[in-house]
């Protein structure tokens, strides 16, 4: 493969490719020009159709913006033939340029065909031993917007062996400020397969760090959208990530790839049903997370159904209907053995007395209609009766009566949760209202199940769960309510499971997602972190996740990696010497700590005049430098990282599993360089 040509003269290729995305920017410019020249006055029947359709051309106008450090197209495809209905004698292939978005001329000629169109799928998985009719591949590489080089690679040419392209490696490696990139030039044949999966089923990856999973599941989106528009307009989109700043780090990936409106949301975010005031120890956090609350719940919202004990006089007119007792029963429960929604089975008991009374009126000669069975329905006499019998139920006074009163609790939890768990998630101070209570993050978990045994969940099309190894068993099934009639994407690493109930193997927790049959796909190339980097940090597998394949790097350059003992005292004074350093190069740093040591960190830096970013605001040229708690470096990447005292970020966590885990999160976040720098003895697992 030749090296990356960069040329000057008129009459060489770069410069006509030059001149094809300079006519493609234009064209551009023309399709956006045609969309703001709508005029929508004399198309639209009502204001609201009228607001709807301003607010498409909204959307698409944006969609059509040219960006202008953004490669319109990144790679070229030369077919070795012709469509076989365009095909003459001697007719050449055709020839597609692969970039972010369709792209068409005055006539409707394609001059840049969309990534996730089935054309441009060879880009990504052609090779020369299963070249997909691809004569040649092209690779265009980049400085800003403007086109440089271009690198070619012969898919014909079989004896010659496969070489590692420069123009990717290069833009892999290239520095990054400012959030997280779409990777769309550099998808992997691996990564290609589950990106372009069929919106059918669910699909969990397992990813080592850097091997792009985040990315992976951000472009299934962009494809899903791409091949299943309005389908998934009806149901909707959504990606679930672990904290806002991981959230405000991604978001702009969807939209350089031209999708806008994909909702983004934390698992605290969905089942924000009260405020969060409070916090749990661990072990209650494990115990209320458990999946075993569920069958808690569900027999406490049931708790209220009583056998009726008299019988239902409907009166109407000059005549009385009666409905005994017994039949009353058997109608309560034979809705209590189809085991539906709670509030549908209340919703449904007044038009099954109706409906009883009905038989009746139709016994004496009347001729009753569904008018009268609904008129019946809302008799005083029939609602006194649903409400004594089927009391509504509010999911937050439930839960609440629940953690304040152990008799309520013990019993509703025999047999399900032990006394000694019971005593850890009784609250030792009863709040005297939903208002006043100072509930958990795990409490809001439990309100939400609680709301989904009263009244389902609205499904959507497809959701993406980032970070999914950290997830209790409740939030699992909170997740899963919401793509019960759609497909999910998940995605994370289980060695970096940083919660005390963290699951333990993918197969537990799609379990408790709903989702069983899904197929699970393991990456463990890495591209984004250097070679000794993953390394040394996979001297922690054996101990956080036995059993799990190591990572590799497919990087070519090592990557600057040091790991420098410093005497006590002279710690501080270490950190700032390492990210003076590291900011003298080109590119991101991110300095990430034990949390505990944050605070004097920030006022280390402040006293050396190095301005500095918390997690989520965005870098740029004149701000560099982020300062990372540990516990929010997961998803997080910079070009190089000082990390602080590996020791103290182990022990700031209640277990040394869980510690361990940590740290193999802060020593996997670099792309280009890592420093690690300990006055303490370093872990005895890093060896």
């Amino acid at each position: 493969m030749p090296a990356p040509q960069v040329t000057t003269h008129a009459n060489d290729p770069l410069e006509r490719e030059r001149t094809h995305l300079s006519s493609s920017r234009a064209a551009l410019r023309a399709m956006r020009e045609d969309v703001e020249a709508l005029d929508i006055k004399d198309v639209t029947a009502n204001w609201v159709n009228a607001a709807v359709l301003e607010r498409q051309i909204e959307d698409r106008i944006t969609a059509l913006a040219d960006l202008a450090h953004t490669p319109l197209f990144f790679g070229r495809l030369d077919y070795a033939h012709a469509p076989a209905a365009d095909q003459a004698e001697g007719a050449e292939g055709e020839r597609f340029y692969i970039g972010r978005r369709h792209v068409h001329d005055a006539d409707g000629d394609p001059m840049v065909i969309d990534w996730r169109a089935p054309v441009s799928q060879p880009f990504y998985r052609a090779s020369k031993k299963e070249p997909m009719d691809v004569r040649m591949r092209r690779r265009f590489g980049y400085t800003g917007g403007d086109l440089t080089a271009y690198e070619d690679e012969d898919l014909t040419d079989t004896a010659a062996a496969d070489q590692a392209s420069k123009l990717l490696q290069a833009e892999i490696e290239r520095p990054r400020v400012g959030p997280m990139r779409d990777i769309v030039a550099t998808i992997q044949p691996e990564q290609d397969e589950i990106v372009r999966a069929g919106i059918g089923g669910t699909v969990c990856v397992q990813g080592a760090p850097g091997t792009g999973k985040t990315a992976v599941g951000l472009h299934r989106v962009a494809y899903l959208l791409y091949a299943h528009r309005e389908r998934l307009a009806r149901t909707g989109t959504l990606v679930i990530g672990p904290n806002r700043s991981f959230l405000h780090y991604i978001e702009q990936v969807l939209p350089a790839l031209g999708e806008l409106n994909v909702a983004q949301a934390t698992v605290d975010d969905l089942v924000a049903h009260v405020e969060v005031r409070g916090t749990d120890s661990a072990t209650a956090a494990r115990i209320k997370g458990d999946a075993r609350m569920a069958e808690v719940l569900r027999r406490a919202v049931r708790s209220g159904v009583a056998m009726p004990q008299e019988p239902v006089v409907v009166v109407r007119g000059s005549r009385r209907w009666r409905v005994p007792a017994y039949e009353i029963e058997e109608i309560v429960r034979e809705l209590l053995g189809r085991d539906i929604r709670y509030g549908a089975a209340r919703e449904a008991l007044p038009q099954r007395i109706a409906h009883a009374v009905l038989v009746r009126m139709e016994q004496a000669g009347e001729a009753p209609d569904d008018r009268v069975q609904d008129a019946v329905a809302r008799n005083a006499a029939v609602k006194a009766a649903v409400k004594e019998v089927w009391p509504a139920v509010d999911p937050a006074k439930l839960v609440l009566r629940l953690l304040s009163d152990a008799e309520f609790l013990a019993e509703h939890a025999e047999g399900v949760l032990s006394a000694e768990e019971q005593a850890e998630v009784l609250w030792a101070k009863p709040a005297r209202g939903v208002k006043s209570a100072k509930w958990s993050a795990a409490d809001a978990v439990l309100i939400d199940e609680a709301a989904d045994l009263v009244a389902r969940t609205p499904s959507l099309g497809h959701v993406v769960l980032d970070e999914a190894q950290d997830l209790s068993p409740m939030q699992y099934r909170a997740v899963g309510r919401r793509c019960t009639t759609g497909s999910a994407t998940i995605l994370g690493d289980l060695a970096q499971g940083t919660t005390p109930w963290a699951t333990s193997s993918w197969e537990e927790a799609l379990t408790h997602l709903g989702k069983p049959e899904a197929a699970v796909e393991e990456l463990t190339q890495g591209f984004r972190v250097p070679r000794e980097v993953i390394a040394y940090a996979s001297r922690l597998l054996p101990a956080i996740a036995p059993g799990l394949a190591e990572a590799t790097s497919v990087r070519e350059a090592a990557g600057d990696f040091s790991v420098r003992p410093v005497a006590a005292g002279e710690l501080d004074g270490a950190v700032v010497a390492a990210c003076r350093e590291s900011l003298a190069r080109e590119g991101s740093t991110g300095l990430i700590a034990a949390d505990a040591r944050i605070a004097a960190l920030g006022a280390l830096l402040a006293e050396a005049g190095l301005p500095y970013l918390a997690p989520g605001e965005e870098t740029t040229a004149e701000a560099r430098l982020t300062l990372v708690p540990a516990s929010l470096a997961k998803g997080l990447e910079y070009d190089y990282v000082v990390l602080d005292e590996p020791a103290a970020v182990v022990s700031g966590e209640p277990d040394e599993r869980t510690g361990l885990r940590r740290l193999y999160v802060a020593l996997t976040r670099a792309v280009s360089g890592l420093t690690v720098l300990h006055a303490e003895a370093l872990p005895g697992q890093l060896g």
